[in-house]
């Protein structure tokens, strides 16, 4: 049977701080501040803003690949032209190219032409980047806090976790702080399981080794009153100073912050651009799945240097791929 689609999970680490901002200032303890999920208020990264910056770094992979090909490559460029919507101008200038062997824009998609014809959705469906471990300062050192929701998220279930506690390897010790929050220790029965999902997922051994299980509605909490909170202002260019009413501050998750998302991959063969055929680099032979995944793989060493979100010139936004591999079954990697 030909697969129809294909899931593909991906765990991330933020090398640098990471800004995704909301759009604009508001009143509050912040001036500028990052998205957040509407209902559990947990930050997050918008698939919206993970297919964008996988688009203009795959273009930018791919066409590193083209200019080593020479002379017999194709002669449109990926990069600038491929790695947005946009369309050609009056003189056929610039804009995707919107070609069945383009891995740029069938694996992304590309919006109608200026005559509105054709226009398709593209074969590779983000979800939103969630938190999955968030790190914390506390008396014995810097923790990564996750609960049972967000381990539920990456296919994970975890029970017992219902006392108002840090649920950790070990029952007792002192109480720990989670910033202002002070909890009791208590043991997890399910902690050496969860150790070796959460290393199948490329989680670091050292961040495993550094646990702390919070039950659902304190996760919020601990995470919001965390979050990297910076301050700014703009310098005047006439004297060298700081400029009189133009101090800002904004926040960020932390650097070492573990991420999960999902890349869903569809078929090529169930998809037609025009009339064409799906065929990369128009080489004629059929693409699967695992084709498409790998034209969203080639950007992550992209991702890792150049970053994703706002602030990139403030040292933030660097995010490192960790794991990207196929989704297990309902019943493969879950903890009981």
């Amino acid at each position: 049977m030909v697969e129809s689609f294909r899931t593909f999970q991906h765990v991330g680490m933020a090398l640098d701080p990471i800004h995704v901002g909301t759009g604009g200032a508001r009143l509050g303890r912040v001036d500028l501040t990052i998205v957040r999920d509407p209902v559990t208020r947990i930050p997050k990264i918008p698939g919206s803003s993970l297919a964008g910056v996988y688009r203009a770094y795959a273009a930018m992979a791919q066409e590193e690949q083209r200019q080593k090909k020479g002379p017999g490559a194709r002669s449109k460029p990926y990069y600038p032209d491929c790695a947005g919507q946009g369309q050609p101008d009056e003189a056929g200038k610039g804009g995707h190219c919107g070609q069945a062997s383009c891995s740029i824009c069938t694996v992304f998609g590309f919006a109608r032409g200026q005559d509105n014809s054709g226009g398709f959705a593209g074969l590779a469906a983000f979800s939103d980047a969630q938190v999955l471990l968030f790190p914390v300062a506390t008396r014995e050192g810097p923790i990564w806090v996750t609960c049972p929701m967000a381990l539920q998220a990456a296919g994970m279930s975890v029970a017992d976790v219902g006392d108002d506690a840090v649920f950790r390897g070990q029952d007792g010790g002192r109480p720990l702080n989670l910033g202002w929050l002070l909890l009791p220790v208590r043991a997890l029965s399910t902690w050496e399981q969860v150790q070796l999902v959460l290393t199948n997922l490329g989680v670091p051994p050292e961040i495993c080794r550094r646990l702390g299980v919070v039950p659902d509605k304190l996760f919020a909490h601990v995470v919001n009153s965390n979050l990297e909170v910076r301050t700014s202002v703009a310098i005047d260019p006439a004297t060298g100073a700081a400029q009189e009413g133009a101090l800002f501050s904004y926040e960020a998750l932390p650097r070492a912050t573990v991420l999960y998302w999902e890349v869903t991959c569809k078929n090529p063969a169930h998809f037609r651009v025009g009339s064409s055929e799906v065929a990369f680099d128009g080489a004629g032979q059929q693409v699967g799945t695992d084709d498409v995944h790998a034209v969203v793989k080639s950007a992550h060493p992209h991702l890792e240097h150049l970053g994703i979100g706002g602030m990139g010139t403030r040292g933030m936004g660097r995010l490192r791929v960790l794991r990207a591999q196929p989704r297990p079954s309902a019943t493969t990697g879950e903890v009981k």
